[in-house]
């Protein structure tokens, strides 16, 4: 609840700290005073555009702080404030500030963090309901009628919003599934055309590097054919090398024993005769591996070409193409799948549909039950507050199914007549200012079970009303209070009785500065405030007992 409102140098208002409490506090005082300021002050701290006409005259800035104090912190305030990376302590108040330059700049802050004005925008509605003669927001507003409607009627909509995601999440994979099933039969002509090119190479894993090398080879070969063919003749025959040494090696083999020189040359001449063989099988090896072979030099230039070509094709190296291959056949493979799979998904979608479909139509028929019953309520309600001619109703319209959502399939909105024979229409279009306060009252007693914001203004909700019915708006008002916190700004003596803590609104002038006060008056205070309220700027005696008989009847 609002537990401190304080105001510095906001247009008559030059510092000014008010601390509320519980229950039905009232705010009083002559036309004029300055009531509204204070509601200025507030709707800066909730959001409001900044006007820089607010700042009181001759001062450079102005500012208005409030803070709310929570057993627990709602949740809407609580994630919100959490998506902004605004911490805020257990137990700690949330403290809102806002200051203004008269200049027209503004700056706001939460618990001294620097925030956007937006941001106290989207908390404001779980902070204070404010409802005053031209009230387009709140109870007004259609948009929260829906809401308003299930808190009464105790529904389960996370039922239908669990529905409605899983509804929401087949359909979605339908499309999807049905998508890449299209496409793929689309593609299907071409990938046929693309398998049958590649399955004619039939490309293997590392062919590229061994037809590289292969091809590097025989063109070696068709350069050095001319020198291998005169090696090849150099060492065959019998004037080949190898033969003149291995003749003489037979020669001195015979001749070795007489001398130790000769044996360690016949030694050395055998192993010339050993490298000498083992180069004639080296040249031969690589004769056999460098052959020109026309034939196959172009197989082989051919075929790389083939494989380098297929792989620009599908803009992949060529060692990739068994896997293009591999994923070619699964995409084939897939249009017959994904014939199944779609059928699975479009009975999985219906099914989701048709559990969407029951769980709304439960919520519709327990929408549609509520609304008779609040109906009911606010009906009660509507003669002691002097619109016995006036029929309420809460519209409950099934929409078509393409505006259809996680709420359900309905839209709600609070309807009323206020003549007999005239059609009903939505609440600000017909009611005047004092006729929408009281049916915003009548439909708040009748809400009243429901919770809302912390902290619930009327502003004027008496206007152009007393005796009876503004007593029946002071007993409402006071009943509405009881389980939380009611601020009032009211005219009337039979509403102000009802108070719990009474608030009076004056302003004063020495001739050069005018200023206004708020002071919070205690029991004799009251008296004679009442007394005024009654009988005019003169209180007489006979007013101030009128004013004894209204405090001790409450």
């Amino acid at each position: 609840m609002l537990t401190r409102l304080s105001i510095r140098n906001i247009v008559l208002i030059e510092a000014l700290d008010l601390d509320f409490g519980r229950g039905l506090g009232v705010l009083t005082g002559e036309t004029g005073a300055g009531k509204s300021i204070l509601l200025d002050s507030l709707g800066l701290v909730l959001g409001n555009r900044a006007d820089s006409g607010l700042v009181r005259a001759g001062e450079d800035k102005a500012s208005v702080s409030a803070s709310f104090e929570f057993a627990s912190l709602p949740d809407a305030i609580a994630e919100t404030l959490d998506d902004a990376d605004i911490e805020i302590e257990k137990g700690e108040p949330l403290i809102i500030r806002r200051q203004l330059k008269a200049d027209g700049g503004s700056k706001a802050f939460i618990n001294d963090q620097s925030v956007g004005v937006a941001l106290l925008r989207d908390i404001a509605g779980a902070l204070v309901e404010l409802h005053g003669q031209h009230d387009d927001r709140g109870l007004v507003n259609p948009r929260g009628h829906r809401a308003l409607l299930d808190r009464f009627a105790g529904a389960e909509t996370a039922r239908v919003e669990q529905a409605w995601s899983k509804w929401r999440a087949t359909e979605s994979q339908l499309a999807e599934a049905r998508g890449a099933l299209e496409q793929a039969k689309l593609d299907q002509d071409l990938l046929l055309a693309h398998l049958a090119e590649l399955t004619t190479l039939e490309p293997q894993a590392g062919e590229e590097a061994r037809l590289a090398e292969t091809r590097a080879d025989m063109q070696k070969g068709e350069r050095l054919a001319g020198d291998l063919e005169e090696l090849r003749h150099l060492w065959e025959g019998s004037e080949s090398p190898l033969a003149s040494l291995r003749v003489a090696a037979r020669k001195l083999d015979r001749i070795a024993p007489e001398h130790a020189l000769l044996a360690e040359a016949l030694g050395a001449l055998d192993r010339a005769v050993i490298e000498a063989g083992e180069a004639e099988e080296k040249l031969q090896a690589a004769a056999e591996a460098l052959v020109h072979d026309p034939a196959a030099l172009e197989e082989a230039e051919t075929r790389l070409f083939e494989l380098r070509a297929l792989a620009r094709k599908h803009r992949c190296e060529v060692d990739e193409l068994p896997e293009v291959m591999r994923r070619m056949r699964g995409q084939l493979d897939s249009i017959e799948g994904g014939e199944v799979e779609l059928d699975a998904l479009e009975a999985a979608a219906a099914e989701a549909g048709k559990r969407y479909r029951t769980e709304a139509q439960a919520l519709h028929a327990n929408r549609v039950a509520a609304a008779l019953r609040l109906d009911e309520a606010v009906a009660r309600e509507l003669a002691p507050l002097k619109l016995d001619a006036a029929r309420f109703r809460t519209a409950v319209a099934e929409l078509p199914e393409e505006r259809w959502g996680p709420h359900g399939m309905d839209s709600v909105e609070f309807l009323i007549a206020t003549n007999p024979g005239a059609d009903f229409a939505p609440l600000n279009k017909i009611a005047s200012g004092g006729e929408l306060s009281r049916f915003i009252l009548a439909l708040k007693v009748a809400l009243a079970e429901q919770g809302g914001a912390a902290t619930v203004i009327f502003d004027e909700i008496d206007r152009g009303v007393g005796g009876a019915v503004a007593s029946a708006i002071g007993e409402r008002l006071a009943r509405l209070a009881s389980g939380g916190q009611l601020l009032a700004v009211t005219h009337s003596p039979q509403v102000a009785a009802r108070g719990r803590t009474h608030y009076m609104i004056a302003k004063t002038s020495d001739g050069t500065v005018t200023r206004t006060s708020v002071a919070l008056l205690d029991d004799a205070g009251r008296q004679e405030e009442i007394a005024r309220m009654l009988s005019g700027a003169e209180v007489t005696p006979e007013a101030r007992a009128q004013a004894d008989r209204l405090l001790e009847g409450v």
